[in-house]
């Protein structure tokens, strides 16, 4: 990792508790805590649980386990799962995203789309919008069932990159026209994220670089929003580790859990230097430190 000279004061382990966590969030955890620790910035854990769906009480337990067991260290945010409902979760931020979809609607940067995602998305998963007439339809906002979709531009759009640099590049095809809000009303990964990244004052964020598009699209959401401090966020994005060649590690891999590694007997040792051999590494490791230094050169 190129040395980085900008100083930062907040970065954020933002865990998703729709399924057991994996190496992979393992890896991204210990390369944001180094960073956290290299510049002395605070880590804020904000666990993303707008997706009601999909969220259990074994899931978000599963965070606090894995991160305890790990010793990955976090600084602000819930120790438990009852300080996470009372004060943290999602909903209590219900009104700043409203506020912020409301600003869309009234801007009228916005439309509704009732179409499927099978129906939209091509066989690769990208987005479609050549199938997608609802723009055209001017469908009502108010309709039941819809989404929002922005109104997205093909401009290029600048990213403050981790080793200060800014990067140039525009909307790729899958993000055109993404979802702020969903059809059961509830506002979108991308809209919330920049919002809880604004109102913590997050000034750097650690991600899988299978997130570039996501950080594109919500750098163009900022923009919309008129909240130019977003372009102040410096962003480092990771190589992932790969359960078999072209195929990164997801929440269903049970086998790569660390809730499945700790009951089958894995030390902490264990769980690091597993993930160090994926990186293509001899070494035996034993801490997020020498993980983080091993996969970036921090």
């Amino acid at each position: 990792m190129p040395d980085i000279t900008s100083h930062y004061t907040q970065t954020r382990i933002a865990p998703t508790p729709s399924g057991f966590l994996h190496l992979g969030n393992v890896l991204s955890f210990s390369i944001t805590a180094a960073l956290a620790k290299k510049h002395g910035a605070k880590i804020l854990l904000r666990i993303d649980d707008i997706d009601q769906a999909r969220v259990t009480p074994d899931y978000v337990q599963d965070i606090f386990d894995t991160l305890n067991f790990l010793e990955i260290p976090w600084d602000e945010g819930p120790r438990n799962d009852y300080e996470f409902k009372k004060n943290y979760s999602q909903l209590h931020r219900m009104p700043i995203y409203q506020e912020a979809l409301e600003q869309l609607r009234d801007q009228q940067l916005v439309f509704a789309c009732t179409c499927s995602r099978k129906q939209v998305r091509n066989e690769d998963g990208s987005y479609n919008e050549s199938i997608c007439n609802c723009y055209n339809e001017q469908i009502p906002l108010s309709t039941e069932n819809a989404n929002w979709r922005l109104i997205t531009n093909s401009e290029d759009i600048v990213v403050k990159d981790h080793s200060v640099k800014n990067i140039s590049a525009a909307l790729p095809a899958e993000m055109h026209n993404f979802i702020v809000k969903r059809k059961d009303g509830s506002p979108a990964y991308q809209l919330t994220s920049v919002m809880d990244d604004l109102l913590y004052g997050v000034d750097m964020v650690v991600r899988g670089e299978d997130l570039w598009p996501s950080t594109l699209a919500q750098h163009q959401l900022a923009s919309a929003l008129g909240e130019s401090d977003f372009r102040d966020i410096a962003f480092y994005h990771h190589p992932l580790i790969m359960e078999a060649p072209g195929k990164k590690l997801s929440k269903s891999a049970g086998s790569t859990s660390i809730k499945y590694l700790r009951e089958n007997g894995k030390s902490k040792a264990d769980i690091y230097s597993l993930i160090a051999g994926m990186l293509g590494s001899k070494e035996s490791i034993s801490n997020w430190e020498q993980l983080a230094g091993l996969a970036g050169g921090i």
